[in-house]
């Protein structure tokens, strides 16, 4: 048997799924790009997308909920300076692609002498090999996956007679894309995507207390082992049951010790954004600026990662046909780069970093984060721990926001505990993180040798756009931040 090169077996089955049952061909998405191209232009592209998504739901044994669906379409895009015109349809075809043209190039006027000259033969873009093309759905059968879900709640009902309610969610996706551009840049992706989730609520003396686990990643379903399954219990479980002993938390200026993992949700959320290129180009961003200063304490390296095999956040080739990469945002502390997409790129004269992502066609692409962590350090965690006079030790965390311009956060601990004299006390309800991402990084003082990732359920949004992403760390020591609590 024959196997065909990665990029180019995406590249025709991109082709067979999005150009070929609709009678479009590579000649006709160039002449739909010279056309856009006749008036003074940038940049254009095309993005065509086919999404195929199912989801089910289980609760108290009996499937709440099924859903499956199909989405499908095509985007088109023209870039004049910092002007984007956009047009999409879910009709594949020559007309809807012609007349979409037509549209966007209006963003520029006519008669002006072109930028962008279109390739008569297209080049085909380097992209990575992260994961496979297998459909996830296709993996099991519904019954399988009714079956899955049922293990899982039988699992979790048997870890503790306090588990009132059970609650589990598998998700499912197939995506393939196609990228053509006005520089003749050609890509292709086949994206699989998983989730499962689990949520148990946990009874005792009257008191309720919710807990969740879960994972997931870009590859099929038999992922969710026994194993797996038992571990995302495991987690759910373990949250619920040390929430029914928490105790109201205090509130006041504190240290507070990051777990390792999906607290790394903080550094995404209060750092991260604001290494996005268009903030930063247009100023706004508490970053901006600063390239080559230092902007954390020594130590802090965070980067931001496409690259990393199967992980919900990585891409073979970004959404505007340039292969992911590894970035490294910050350096022991000093301020190295952005995030940039295509047009952000263009505008700050650098490089795009494969970081151009759109929610579906019917989206303009703009930078977004990938997997974001921070490497690890030398410190044992339970040396951090120990290190703490009076704090909180946060293991987890449920929503929070940002202000990118300030720079200023608040997040909800979801899990996390008081800590005297080095000693964990109890578990405590209702902390809430209250700081500044630029200042808090200058007041990092221990990093612990622990960087995980998360299990693989980040969702990021963006002005009304939502991705799936990655976050990591490793355990952190930050002093000086602010908690507000309910006691």
């Amino acid at each position: 048997m024959i196997s065909r090169e990665p990029t180019l077996a995406r590249l025709v089955a991109a082709r067979s799924q999005l150009l070929e049952p609709y009678g479009l061909s590579e000649p006709l998405l160039a002449k739909a790009l010279r056309l856009i191209t006749e008036h003074r232009v940038d940049d254009a592209d095309l993005y065509f997308q086919h999404t195929r998504s199912e989801g089910w739901s289980l609760e108290e044994g009996i499937v709440k909920s099924g859903s499956f669906s199909i989405d499908q379409g095509v985007g088109v895009r023209a870039v004049a300076g910092e002007k984007t015109a956009f047009a999409y349809s879910d009709d594949i075809s020559e007309a809807a692609i012609i007349d979409a043209a037509l549209t966007v190039r209006s963003i520029a006027a006519a008669g002006q002498s072109r930028r962008v000259k279109v390739p008569a033969n297209p080049t085909v873009s380097k992209s990575r090999s992260l994961y496979g093309p297998a459909d996830p759905i296709a993996s099991l059968d519904s019954t399988e996956k009714v079956a899955l879900l049922e293990r899982a709640e039988r699992m979790a009902r048997g870890k503790d007679p306090r588990v009132a309610q059970v609650m589990a969610g598998l998700a499912a996706e197939h995506e393939v894309i196609l990228v053509a551009r006005a520089d003749g840049t050609l890509a292709a992706d086949v994206r699989p995507l998983v989730r499962l989730s689990v949520t148990v609520i946990a009874e005792s003396n009257g008191r309720r207390e919710v807990g969740s686990g879960g994972g997931g990643g870009r590859f099929g379903l038999a992922y969710f082992t026994d194993e797996m399954i038992s571990s995302y219990v495991d987690q759910a479980v373990n949250a619920a049951l040390t929430n029914l002993e928490s105790r109201p938390a205090p509130a006041g200026e504190m240290t507070v010790v990051l777990g390792p993992g999906w607290p790394g949700v903080l550094l995404h959320e209060a750092i991260g954004h604001g290494l996005e290129g268009d903030f930063n180009r247009k100023g706004s961003s508490a970053f901006a600026g600063r390239i080559g200063q230092r902007v954390a304490a020594k130590g802090v390296t965070v980067l931001d990662d496409g690259t990393l095999a199967d992980r919900r956040g990585s891409l073979n080739v970004d959404d505007e046909g340039c292969a992911s990469q590894r970035n490294v945002l910050i350096e022991d502390g000093i301020l190295k780069g952005y995030i940039q997409d295509a047009m952000n790129a263009r505008l700050m004269k650098v490089a795009p970093t494969g970081n151009g992502r759109r929610e579906s066609y019917a989206h303009v692409p703009m930078p977004r984060m990938t997997n974001t962590y921070m490497l690890g350090g030398d410190k044992d965690p339970k040396e951090i721990i120990a290190s703490i006079k009076k704090g909180i030790y946060a293991t987890n965390f449920g929503g929070g926001q940002v202000d990118i311009t300030s720079g200023k956060f608040v997040f909800s601990a979801s899990e996390a505990f008081w800590v005297e004299n080095g000693e964990i006390q109890y578990p405590v309800k209702g902390a809430t993180i209250i700081g500044s991402g630029p200042e808090a990084l200058t007041r990092v003082t221990m990093i612990g040798n622990d960087m995980q990732l998360d299990t693989g359920v980040g969702v990021c949004g963006k002005e009304g756009q939502s991705v799936p992403v990655g976050v990591g760390q490793p355990t952190l020591r930050i002093d000086g931040l602010t908690v507000g609590g309910t006691a």
